[in-house]
């Protein structure tokens, strides 16, 4: 499914469950998520509703992203929206996560109102479950983050709407759905990945932290899972949901201080213990999906026995033998990868998973290290 929120199969809502806000009693709550690269009133409003609040869409993104100086969003009304999904009909849902519900919908290319359907541009719209407790407050950080970051490896936000008690957000659709789906759904539909397409993907999913955390905002994630990386038409990943999105440490200070909030199975140890959120708690999230990226199996499965049931637990004192590495590689991608580039992506993943936040690499070098294992692919198949 092609949407822009988290929505996990049914399967594992128990194995991925939320981390909620009260479980630290160390914690202490956080400071209004976002502020400094908000827009003017800090839910969007400095967007325009012309064809100017698009522009940002069809102009080329650069490479290496860019921050920029105001929110450039399309503002639609209720209505707008309603008209674009067929009144939110049931048959127009792609999922259903904590935010709400995620609706497909038709825009006209060049101008963005709503179409008929089945013309002009398909986009995600994600629409807030009123009851939902963190819903205006992960709204506006998705506004205030995704109107001013653009990068190629960021899902774009296109638009939003805020009318009384209902708030909706607008995104360019992905094709492909989440990384989550192709690597866990066992379906004559769904392929499983090859091993050029899950390094590809990691790639793509690094390259957005590696921005994120060298914005001089210092943004972090906070929510680094298979269910929030996106696929295009070309396997290209993109970050998707930016409800959790924090605003990294400043003024030499090493970590911010913050409420427990994520993904069971992802959250950084040293952030559920002690609510000390680093920018490397990213990493560590990020080493848990690159571990299931090597496995096929989710992070945690309350369905797999024993010792298996935490994939963390279970496959990390096996990823420093080069002989034990076979047994946690998915069986579906056996002769896909040498030996030795299996070797450094295990390699890779164990440094990600380092439980000091100091002794993890950056995102920068885990790009790095992860350009070279594709490297080493590309030049093995140019001397074949």
């Amino acid at each position: 499914m092609g949407n822009c929120m988290n929505v996990s199969a049914a399967a594992a809502a128990d194995a991925n469950s939320t981390i909620s806000a009260n479980q630290s009693s160390n914690t202490r709550p956080s400071s209004t998520t976002g502020t400094s690269i908000s827009t003017s009133n800090g839910v969007g409003n400095s967007a325009t509703s012309s064809s100017a609040g698009h522009s940002r869409f069809w102009e080329a993104t650069s490479p290496n992203g860019e921050v920029l100086p105001a929110a450039d969003l399309k503002v639609y009304s209720y209505s707008d929206l309603k008209s674009c999904t067929r009144n939110f009909k049931s048959d127009m849902v792609l999922g259903v996560g904590g935010f709400g519900t995620v609706y497909k919908g038709w825009v006209e290319e060049k101008t963005m109102l709503p179409s008929k359907h089945g013309t002009g541009m398909m986009v995600a719209i994600k629409k807030l479950n009123h009851e939902s407790v963190q819903g205006f407050q992960e709204w506006q950080s998705e506004v205030n983050f995704l109107g001013r970051l653009s990068h190629p490896n960021l899902v774009k936000l296109l638009g939003y709407c805020r009318e009384d008690i209902d708030l909706l957000l607008v995104y360019e659709f992905m094709q492909k759905g989440s990384l989550e789906n192709h690597l866990f759904r066992r379906s004559s539909v769904v392929e499983p990945l090859s091993w050029d397409l899950r390094l590809k993907i990691a790639i793509g999913a690094a390259r957005g932290l590696a921005f994120l955390h060298s914005s001089d905002d210092n943004v972090i994630y906070r929510d680094i899972k298979a269910s929030n990386i996106l696929l295009d038409g070309n396997y290209n990943a993109k970050l998707s949901d930016f409800g959790l999105a924090k605003l990294g440490p400043s003024g030499g200070m090493s970590h911010v201080t913050t409420r427990v909030m994520g993904t069971y199975g992802y959250a950084a140890p040293e952030y559920i213990a002690t609510g000390h959120l680093y920018v490397k708690s990213d990493v560590y999230g990020f080493g848990v999906v690159l571990l299931e990226m090597m496995s096929g199996l989710r992070a945690l499965d309350t369905k797999r026995s024993g010792p298996q049931h935490n994939l963390v637990e279970w496959a990390k004192p096996l990823l420093p033998n080069r002989k034990k590495i076979k047994i946690i590689m998915d069986a579906r991608i056996e002769g896909q990868y040498s030996s030795k580039a299996a070797m450094l992506f295990a390699q890779l993943t164990l440094h990600c998973l380092e439980p000091e936040p100091r002794k993890r690499p950056s995102m920068k070098e885990v790009t790095e290290s992860l350009e070279h294992i594709n490297s080493m692919k590309l030049k093995s198949k140019g001397k074949a």
